[in-house]
Protein backbone atom coordinates (compact mmCIF):
# COMPACT_ATOMS: atom_id res chain seq x y z
CA UNK A 1 0.00 0.00 0.00
CA UNK A 2 2.71 2.29 0.34
CA UNK A 3 4.19 1.88 -2.87
CA UNK A 4 0.73 2.87 -4.84
CA UNK A 5 1.08 6.06 -2.52
CA UNK A 6 4.19 6.88 -2.92
CA UNK A 7 3.61 6.66 -6.86
CA UNK A 8 0.86 8.59 -7.02
CA UNK A 9 2.74 11.49 -4.82
CA UNK A 10 5.34 11.48 -7.61
CA UNK A 11 3.06 11.86 -10.17
CA UNK A 12 1.23 14.39 -8.65
CA UNK A 13 4.72 16.19 -8.01
CA UNK A 14 5.55 15.29 -11.74
CA UNK A 15 2.50 16.90 -13.61
CA UNK A 16 2.83 19.93 -10.91
CA UNK A 17 6.18 20.71 -12.42
CA UNK A 18 5.10 19.84 -15.84
CA UNK A 19 1.99 22.50 -15.17
CA UNK A 20 4.40 25.03 -14.05
CA UNK A 21 7.06 24.73 -16.67
CA UNK A 22 4.00 25.43 -19.19
CA UNK A 23 2.34 27.85 -17.12
CA UNK A 24 6.26 29.89 -17.47
CA UNK A 25 6.32 29.82 -20.75
CA UNK A 26 3.24 30.70 -21.87
CA UNK A 27 3.62 33.75 -19.45
CA UNK A 28 7.00 34.71 -21.47
CA UNK A 29 5.48 34.31 -24.75
CA UNK A 30 2.86 36.85 -23.79
CA UNK A 31 5.70 39.35 -22.73
CA UNK A 32 7.79 39.24 -25.79
CA UNK A 33 4.23 39.22 -27.47
CA UNK A 34 3.53 42.58 -25.93
CA UNK A 35 6.92 44.46 -26.07
CA UNK A 36 7.43 43.30 -29.78
CA UNK A 37 3.92 44.67 -30.30
CA UNK A 38 4.47 47.48 -28.33
CA UNK A 39 7.04 48.87 -30.60
CA UNK A 40 5.38 48.74 -34.30
CA UNK A 41 2.32 50.89 -32.37
CA UNK A 42 4.53 53.75 -30.73
CA UNK A 43 6.40 54.50 -34.32
CA UNK A 44 3.89 57.38 -35.95
CA UNK A 45 3.28 58.28 -39.41
CA UNK A 46 6.24 60.11 -40.74
CA UNK A 47 5.00 63.92 -42.47
CA UNK A 48 6.60 66.57 -44.17
CA UNK A 49 7.06 69.51 -41.96
CA UNK A 50 6.68 73.46 -43.04
CA UNK A 51 9.86 74.80 -42.81
CA UNK A 52 10.19 78.41 -40.95
CA UNK A 53 13.01 80.55 -39.97
CA UNK A 54 12.26 79.47 -36.05
CA UNK A 55 12.69 75.78 -37.11
CA UNK A 56 15.49 75.47 -40.17
CA UNK A 57 17.93 74.00 -38.08
CA UNK A 58 16.00 71.66 -36.45
CA UNK A 59 14.62 70.46 -39.72
CA UNK A 60 17.77 70.80 -41.75
CA UNK A 61 19.55 68.26 -38.39
CA UNK A 62 16.60 65.70 -38.89
CA UNK A 63 17.01 65.60 -42.77
CA UNK A 64 20.80 65.34 -42.37
CA UNK A 65 20.09 62.12 -39.97
CA UNK A 66 17.91 60.99 -41.99
CA UNK A 67 18.61 56.87 -43.94
CA UNK A 68 17.18 58.31 -47.40
CA UNK A 69 18.23 61.19 -49.23
CA UNK A 70 16.05 63.20 -51.53
CA UNK A 71 17.50 63.82 -55.14
CA UNK A 72 18.72 67.11 -55.66
CA UNK A 73 20.18 69.50 -53.32
CA UNK A 74 18.51 73.08 -52.77
CA UNK A 75 19.76 76.22 -50.89
CA UNK A 76 16.86 78.79 -50.32
CA UNK A 77 17.28 82.05 -50.73
CA UNK A 78 14.04 84.34 -50.05
CA UNK A 79 12.00 86.85 -48.21
CA UNK A 80 9.59 84.77 -46.35
CA UNK A 81 7.29 88.34 -45.13
CA UNK A 82 5.73 89.72 -49.02
CA UNK A 83 4.41 93.56 -48.96
CA UNK A 84 2.01 94.86 -51.18
CA UNK A 85 0.74 98.19 -51.04
CA UNK A 86 -2.81 96.89 -52.62
CA UNK A 87 -3.89 93.05 -53.44
CA UNK A 88 -3.29 93.49 -57.27
CA UNK A 89 0.81 95.52 -57.18
CA UNK A 90 3.71 94.15 -57.53
CA UNK A 91 4.99 93.42 -54.10
CA UNK A 92 7.65 95.41 -52.39
CA UNK A 93 9.84 93.17 -51.11
CA UNK A 94 9.27 90.26 -52.66
CA UNK A 95 12.50 88.38 -53.56
CA UNK A 96 12.89 84.65 -54.63
CA UNK A 97 15.90 83.29 -55.80
CA UNK A 98 17.61 79.83 -57.23
CA UNK A 99 20.87 79.67 -56.46
CA UNK A 100 23.67 78.69 -58.65
CA UNK A 101 24.71 75.80 -56.54
CA UNK A 102 21.57 74.66 -56.29
CA UNK A 103 21.68 70.96 -58.66
CA UNK A 104 17.56 71.74 -60.07
CA UNK A 105 15.72 74.27 -61.79
CA UNK A 106 12.96 75.15 -59.31
CA UNK A 107 9.24 76.56 -59.63
CA UNK A 108 7.07 77.67 -56.81
CA UNK A 109 3.21 77.91 -56.12
CA UNK A 110 1.97 79.79 -53.23
CA UNK A 111 -1.13 78.65 -51.48
CA UNK A 112 -3.24 79.81 -48.43
CA UNK A 113 -2.34 78.31 -45.66
CA UNK A 114 -5.59 77.43 -44.62
CA UNK A 115 -6.82 76.20 -48.08
CA UNK A 116 -3.93 74.82 -50.07
CA UNK A 117 -6.63 74.55 -53.17
CA UNK A 118 -6.64 77.93 -53.44
CA UNK A 119 -2.93 78.75 -55.51
CA UNK A 120 -2.93 82.67 -55.72
CA UNK A 121 0.58 82.95 -57.35
CA UNK A 122 1.96 80.48 -59.98
CA UNK A 123 5.96 81.39 -60.52
CA UNK A 124 7.51 80.90 -63.82
CA UNK A 125 10.39 78.43 -64.27
CA UNK A 126 13.69 79.56 -62.54
CA UNK A 127 17.01 78.11 -63.71
CA UNK A 128 19.78 77.65 -61.39
CA UNK A 129 21.32 80.87 -60.58
CA UNK A 130 18.68 83.11 -61.17
CA UNK A 131 16.15 85.40 -59.70
CA UNK A 132 12.39 86.67 -59.31
CA UNK A 133 11.49 89.90 -57.50
CA UNK A 134 8.81 91.87 -59.62
CA UNK A 135 6.01 89.67 -57.97
CA UNK A 136 2.61 90.64 -58.18
CA UNK A 137 -0.35 87.37 -57.10
CA UNK A 138 -2.60 85.80 -59.98
CA UNK A 139 -5.06 85.94 -57.38
CA UNK A 140 -5.39 89.72 -56.11
CA UNK A 141 -6.07 89.74 -52.29
CA UNK A 142 -7.88 92.14 -49.74
CA UNK A 143 -6.00 94.31 -47.54
CA UNK A 144 -4.39 92.35 -44.46
CA UNK A 145 -2.76 89.87 -43.52
CA UNK A 146 -1.91 86.35 -44.87
CA UNK A 147 -0.46 82.91 -43.69
CA UNK A 148 0.61 81.03 -46.79
CA UNK A 149 2.78 78.49 -47.55
CA UNK A 150 5.79 78.60 -51.17
CA UNK A 151 5.86 75.31 -52.03
CA UNK A 152 8.87 74.42 -54.08
CA UNK A 153 9.40 71.83 -57.02
CA UNK A 154 12.59 70.72 -57.92
CA UNK A 155 12.54 69.46 -61.06
CA UNK A 156 14.30 67.30 -63.99
CA UNK A 157 15.19 68.34 -67.59
CA UNK A 158 11.92 67.66 -69.02
CA UNK A 159 9.82 69.57 -65.95
CA UNK A 160 8.98 66.76 -63.92
CA UNK A 161 8.79 67.28 -60.45
CA UNK A 162 12.14 65.39 -58.62
CA UNK A 163 11.32 66.65 -54.58
CA UNK A 164 9.40 69.49 -53.36
CA UNK A 165 9.74 71.37 -50.22
CA UNK A 166 7.53 73.69 -48.57
CA UNK A 167 7.99 77.11 -46.74
CA UNK A 168 5.87 79.42 -44.64
CA UNK A 169 5.40 82.47 -45.80
CA UNK A 170 3.17 86.07 -44.74
CA UNK A 171 1.90 88.00 -46.85
CA UNK A 172 1.04 91.33 -45.75
CA UNK A 173 -1.61 93.90 -48.53
CA UNK A 174 -1.56 97.28 -47.38
CA UNK A 175 -4.94 98.58 -48.78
Amino acid sequence: MSDNTNSKGSNSLKIAIVVGIVVIVALLGVIIFLLVGKDKAEEPEKRNVVVTQDNVDDVVEEMTMADYVEPGYYDTQMSTTWTFATGSDVSEDAYVANDVSNTNDVYFDVVMADDESNVIYKSPVLPRGSEIKTIALDTPLDAGTYDCVCIYHLIDEEQKTVSTLRIGITIVVNQ
